[in-house]
């Protein structure tokens, strides 16, 4: 028996639609709450069934969807969130749960589901920790700027603050008694945070070391180091469903959009439609071209005479995404292996 259906995730409830082929029956209804066990329990009535397709949106919460469809032997499509809005056309009735999970059984039963890439679990599982480690990255940084905000708001002048004399020095420091408890306080948390973060870049520095397609980054692209080599990994995916390394660039969200109408044409912005971990990755692995032992370093200084450093590293980092693709394509099947 031939089944094509959708499921619409929301984090209390999932609405499915699918539809048998050979009897053309639809059943329509919702799995609540939507959780794991629950999905797990109403997949149990295709067991023995042939040919069970479903389609769902990669929005939060598609993980746990997707694994308890391949565990119950269940074909798993990922549609792209941003060309599924596309797809979908212009709105003609009222939005509801029930009109999406149609829309994607309509879709996949037409072979019209803009697919996204489904990473392995061990993939899964690297994103997760290079997000978990820019989370924790991006917060003790805002920690970091708070304490310089309020050292200078109370007319203390620059020194470091890692070192021991610096730390001797802020002790004497003509603060007021809020600021110097905003300036503890704040110390304090970076601290915490680093103590969270050895452990994971020791862990992501490790895999970046044992998986072959995070190795062969590394190596062969200067500026790639033992964090953004996992991330670009993970993020990136199978290079090998693009058709082209501008496939690839536009997947990272840096490739330049022009807004053009009648003789007006806007300045170009950044798509910025990616992941955000791919972009900041290949981003920070960029800025490593305005050292002089940089490949890219003659290239990297006449953009930024032309324009400015941000958007030379922008436009180093697009040529690194075409020579990560290329590197990663190359390998085939084996970058994509567990870490041994």
């Amino acid at each position: 028996m031939s089944i094509v259906g959708g499921l619409d995730l929301h984090r209390r409830q999932l609405t499915y639609d699918y539809l048998c082929l050979e009897t053309g029956e639809i059943e329509r209804g919702r799995i609540a709450p939507g959780d794991r066990e629950h999905l797990r329990v109403w997949l149990a009535r295709f067991a023995g069934e042939e040919d069970v397709e479903f389609a769902v949106e990669g929005c939060t919460g598609w993980r746990y969807v997707v694994e308890e469809l391949a565990r119950a032997e269940i074909e798993a499509h990922l549609a792209d969130p941003a060309e599924l809005s596309v797809r979908k056309g212009p709105k003609r009735r009222a939005k509801t749960d029930r009109v999406d999970a149609r829309q994607l059984r309509e879709l996949l039963r037409e072979r019209r589901l803009p697919e996204s890439w489904i990473a392995p679990q061990h993939v899964l599982e690297a994103r997760a920790w290079v997000r978990l480690y820019k989370d924790l990255l991006e917060e003790r940084t805002g920690w970091w700027q708070r304490v310089r905000a309020t050292l200078f708001h109370q007319g203390v002048p620059y020194f470091s603050l890692t070192s021991p004399e610096g730390r001797e020095r802020l002790k004497h420091a003509d603060l007021s008694p809020s600021g110097r408890q905003a300036v503890e306080v704040g110390l304090r948390q970076v601290e915490r945070l680093s103590i969270e973060m050895a452990p994971l870049h020791a862990q992501l520095e490790h895999l970046s070391r044992a998986q072959k397609g995070c190795r062969a980054l590394r190596e062969a692209h200067y500026g790639v180091g033992p964090i953004t080599s996992v991330a670009i990994w993970a993020e990136m995916g199978d290079p090998r469903r693009f058709s082209s390394s501008s496939d690839a660039v536009r997947h990272t969200g840096l490739d330049v959009t022009v807004y053009a109408s009648d003789t007006r044409r806007a300045s170009g912005h950044l798509a910025r439609q990616g992941p955000g971990v791919l972009r900041w990755a290949l981003f920070e692995a960029a800025m490593r071209a305005s050292h002089p032992n940089s490949p890219d370093h003659a290239y990297y200084l006449q953009v930024k005479q032309r324009l400015d450093g941000q958007r030379a590293a922008f436009s180093v980092a697009r040529k690194l995404a075409r020579r990560c693709y290329h590197t990663l394509r190359e390998l085939g099947d084996e970058a994509w292996l567990p870490a041994a």
